[in-house]
């Protein structure tokens, strides 16, 4: 039998609209996945599968009626407990609900819930999405199905949503990013992950962490799927209706720099992304030395400590001061000090990273994308990151090369293409100028396919899957 939670979204759609597979089924698989592996994985915070059900139901109650709603109807989609969804509580990583104003839908959410998609929880997230490495002492970090002996952080902040795709319970999932956290649990669980331009979605009902850099995005497993998804929700993709497609590989133009993204690169996922660049490059993209110094002076002029953190600990002040009291150490000290940011220095750092933005743009006028590794480390142990100073040590390295993107203003894509010494994925960033994200995403698929199958790539991890 067919398990459709592995098979590509366009197929899942197609077979919904042929009448060769209904939503309530594709929902009991989704159900029953998350049965046999949430033991082991620990994807979501909240799931309700009479809910998830219900969903199904009214899917499958318009499709008889003739109601075709748009591409995501009867598909099942993992969201992060940041967002707000009418019928789910939200809990934004923190140990108690938050009050029902938060529960209420954003544009984001409103776009798939009236092509009636199927919601069937929230994946875990770090306490208020502050950290990269995914871990949370309130409800525990999801497990990284990619190692079945050690329990490996997913990465963060969207710590479950990775994990719910290999799961099966989802077909892809939302995270947010304000300095990796949809691009870091993409690349640590082997996924593509999609950042955004700033304001190209929209963060209402969501719960922020900067609203200066907050951007919503898509976690998906394969290339196509984001892209299938990403113009199902994007608003001017939906009334364009200009479908996005690969681009001519020979047509591709890469950017290649060393320095700053390389520094703290472990040798094994070095050699991994440059052999991946060298077969693109081979492929008849064409590449041209792009060296971006903006990205290590956007992180020295600590722009994203003064802005994000004076942000977040503004917002918790005004709206959810209760909350601050039960922060856990690890997010605690770092939101504690946007108390101790001035207003010269708040305003200072963003005229800087504006300034580098600007800059930024100019540089990546020249090529389609700029070519460098994800995440420069192994996904690290839990254990290893229970311990405050190994935390620190890790969360770092973990969001250096994706902080830049978010800093800069700029829109990315990351994409599995390969494991490194620990059998853990390593994942290329394609790192593109602002509100460019169809020429983004028409380079990535060219790239992609030029890579061959990702099956080949990473193969399958050794948790989650069929029943």
């Amino acid at each position: 039998m067919t398990d459709w939670m592995d098979r590509p979204l366009r197929e899942i759609a197609q077979a919904l609209r042929e009448g060769n597979l209904t939503a309530e089924e594709l929902a009991d698989l989704s159900i029953a996945r998350h049965e046999k592996w949430d033991g082991q994985l620990s994807a979501y915070k909240s799931w309700n599968s009479d809910f998830a059900r219900e969903q199904a139901t009214a899917a499958d109650k318009s499709f008889r009626a003739g109601n075709d709603l748009g591409p995501l109807q009867g598909v099942s989609i993992s969201v992060k407990d940041l967002y707000g969804v009418s019928g789910l509580p939200t809990f934004a990583g923190t140990p108690n609900r938050l009050p029902q104003q938060w529960e209420q839908e954003g544009p984001v959410i409103k776009a798939v819930r009236r092509q009636l998609a199927v919601i069937p929880g929230k994946a875990h997230t770090v306490e208020f999405a502050y950290g990269g490495i995914g871990a949370n002492a309130h409800w525990g970090t999801p497990r990284n199905p990619w190692d079945a002996d050690q329990h490996r952080v997913p990465g963060g902040s969207s710590a479950g949503a990775g994990v719910s795709l290999w799961e099966g319970s989802a077909s892809f999932a939302f995270g947010t990013d304000t300095g990796g956290s949809v691009r870091i649990p993409a690349s640590f669980t082997g996924c593509v992950g999609i950042k955004t331009t700033k304001s190209r979605w929209s963060t209402d009902g969501i719960v922020p962490l900067s609203s200066s850099f907050d951007t919503p995005g898509i976690i998906a497993k394969s290339m196509d799927d984001a892209v299938y998804a990403f113009e199902a929700v994007d608003p001017k993709s939906r009334h364009s209706g200009v479908k996005i497609e690969a681009k001519d590989i020979s047509d591709v133009v890469l950017g290649v720099t060393k320095g700053y993204f390389w520094d703290r690169c472990q040798d094994d996922i070095a050699e991994i992304v440059e052999n991946t660049v060298s077969k693109i490059s081979a492929a008849g993209a064409k590449t041209v030395d792009t060296p971006l110094p903006e990205a290590e002076e956007s992180l020295k002029t600590l722009a994203a400590g003064a802005i994000v953190a004076a942000e977040i600990y503004a917002f918790l002040e005004a709206n959810l001061p209760k909350w601050i009291e039960t922060l856990e150490p690890r997010v605690r000290a770092r939101i504690e000090d946007g108390n101790k940011v001035s207003g010269t220095d708040y305003v200072r750092a963003c005229n800087q990273a504006a300034r580098l933005a600007a800059q930024a743009d100019a540089t990546l006028s020249t090529v389609d994308v700029l070519t460098v590794p994800t995440i420069p480390i192994t996904p690290p142990t839990v254990e290893e990151v229970d311990d405050l100073d190994v935390y620190r040590s890790k969360n770092m390295p973990a969001l250096s090369n994706t902080m830049p993107g978010n800093i800069l203003g700029l829109s990315a894509v990351t994409l599995p293409v390969g494991l490194d010494k620990a059998g853990m994925p390593v994942g290329l960033q394609l790192i593109s100028r602002s509100h460019q994200e169809e020429n983004l995403l028409s380079t990535a698929l060219a790239i992609d396919a030029a890579l061959g199958p990702v099956s080949e790539r990473i193969g399958s991890p050794p948790l989650g899957g069929s029943l």
